[in-house]
């Protein structure tokens, strides 16, 4: 195919400058957005007149054709062209002719290109959150499960306090959905549409953005045309929020490689989602979990490579921002994937109950709750923490755990000890009694999953 922009020059360029500048080999990927813009540009240029609605309608078949012959294999992308937008054009001129040349009246790819990917990215933004419904359901379908089940809670990857895991797993779930909640916030500023923007000045034709965006189901069009040719800060935008997700997925991972650990094991996870070694035959890799923590630099660096493309371009439209695509296609690909495997990991996974109980029994996670034993028997609470500190020091001296010293043993240290303190430190006990918003208690945790099925049904 030759050149679209030959004139100026014979459209001639050296086969290793042609190669380097080529975009066709990603942006082929937006065929489907090229060709619907394409459409929604023809029909408005034909309701305004500025060309013949004829012609409008035939560049309309050409074009549906040339997409249903994309999508049914009968035409294939000529990866020899300089871009898809390029492809497309050329393709429909050779098939309708001279109607297919008027396509490009009152635009430039600049403003195309813009919109093209704008069109992609709010199809990829959907397919996003869906998977993210998909698996916050499913983190809400295990928390209902362990509801009630005992665990130790952590600070500084120390035994703290005792929780439930279904509370432990709607941590995630919370973070998951501010995730859809950045996406829809991004899309108000995705769904602009640049084209009419030209090549950064207008146009001198009298054409109608308004219907044009419309017809591409976007807000409104963009109200500045040399920012709307070099407006990424959607991209950026998206990134930003891609890469939160990775950061909630990484630590989930992280999470779940230390749980399926033997010294742990607190979990079990699917034989769909583990792999073996090819030396050690007891092995069970969380490679899965293990995969999404790795690839979450690998959309910290697609933001970075983004960031840095942007910092000091100039205005208006440079051939730099060729390079925002390769990035945030694979941010999206990066994190679609992630979420298709986290789901059915997360869905396959077993919690080994006993284990995690016995855990949170060793740990003397249950010593704030002596405390404010004390404290409800007058104590200060700083004298009452003091105490129970040396408590859990005689306990350790002597192999015990809290419930397994005397009265006697406990009146030595302070005589508001009664024998109601063995209810008040039960771990089961420990968990129900903290009823508080947000807490740990199973009558809280069914309140946490009840609030974000539904605000997951809202979104």
């Amino acid at each position: 195919m030759g050149k679209i922009w030959a004139g100026r020059t014979n459209g001639t360029v050296n086969k290793i400058a042609d190669d380097f500048n080529s975009s066709i080999r990603f942006d082929s990927r937006m065929y489907k957005e090229d060709i619907k813009g394409s459409m929604a540009h023809a029909t408005m240029l034909g309701a305004t007149g500025i060309i013949p609605k004829s012609d409008a309608d035939k560049i309309i078949d050409g074009l549906e054709t040339i997409l249903n012959d994309i999508e049914s294999g009968n035409l294939k992308i000529d990866f020899n062209a300089e871009d898809i937008h390029s492809f497309v054009e050329q393709t429909l001129t050779e098939r309708i002719g001279d109607a297919g040349r008027k396509l490009h009246t009152a635009r430039s790819r600049n403003d195309q290109v813009a919109l093209d990917l704008r069109l992609y990215l709010k199809n990829e933004v959907n397919e996003v959150k869906l998977k993210l419904k998909e698996l916050i359901l499913t983190v809400c379908d295990k928390a209902q499960q362990y509801k009630s089940a005992v665990m130790p809670g952590y600070t500084h990857l120390q035994r703290a306090q005792p929780i439930v895991f279904g509370h432990h797993l709607m941590a995630y779930a919370m973070m998951l959905l501010r995730d859809i909640g950045r996406l829809k916030d991004a899309e108000k500023r995705l769904n602009i549409s640049p084209i009419g923007s030209c090549a950064l000045a207008g146009t001198t034709y009298d054409t109608d953005r308004n219907s044009e965006a419309q017809m591409l189901g976007l807000y409104e069009p963009c109200q500045n045309s040399i920012d709307g040719v070099s407006d990424r800060d959607f991209c950026i935008e998206l990134c930003s929020a891609l890469s939160l997700i990775m950061l909630h997925l990484s630590r989930f991972s992280e999470e779940i490689v230390l749980w399926a650990s033997w010294e742990f094991k607190f979990i079990e996870l699917s034989d769909d989602y583990t792999t073996g070694s090819s030396i050690m035959p007891q092995k069970k890799n969380p490679d899965m979990a293990e995969l999404v923590r790795g690839k979450t630099g690998r959309v910290y660096g697609d933001l970075m490579a983004l960031l840095t493309t942007l910092k000091g371009l100039p205005l208006a439209y440079n051939k730099d921002l060729q390079e925002d695509k390769e990035s945030i296609f694979d941010a999206f690909d990066t994190v679609n994937s992630c979420l298709s495997v986290f789901c059915g990991m997360i869905n396959g996974m077993t919690a080994k109950t006993e284990k995690m109980l016995l855990a949170a029994k060793e740990g003397f996670i249950n010593a704030t709750d002596l405390a404010d034993y004390l404290t409800k028997k007058g104590v200060p609470f700083r004298t009452a923490y003091k105490t129970c500190g040396e408590i859990v020091s005689h306990c350790i001296n002597s192999g015990k755990t809290l419930d397994q010293i005397t009265i006697e043993e406990y009146k030595s240290f302070c005589d508001n000890f009664e024998n109601d303190l063995y209810e008040a430190i039960d771990l089961q006990n420990c968990v129900n009694m903290r009823r508080s918003l947000g807490g740990t208690c199973t009558e809280s945790v069914e309140k946490q999953i009840e609030y974000v099925k539904k605000s997951v049904t809202a979104n």
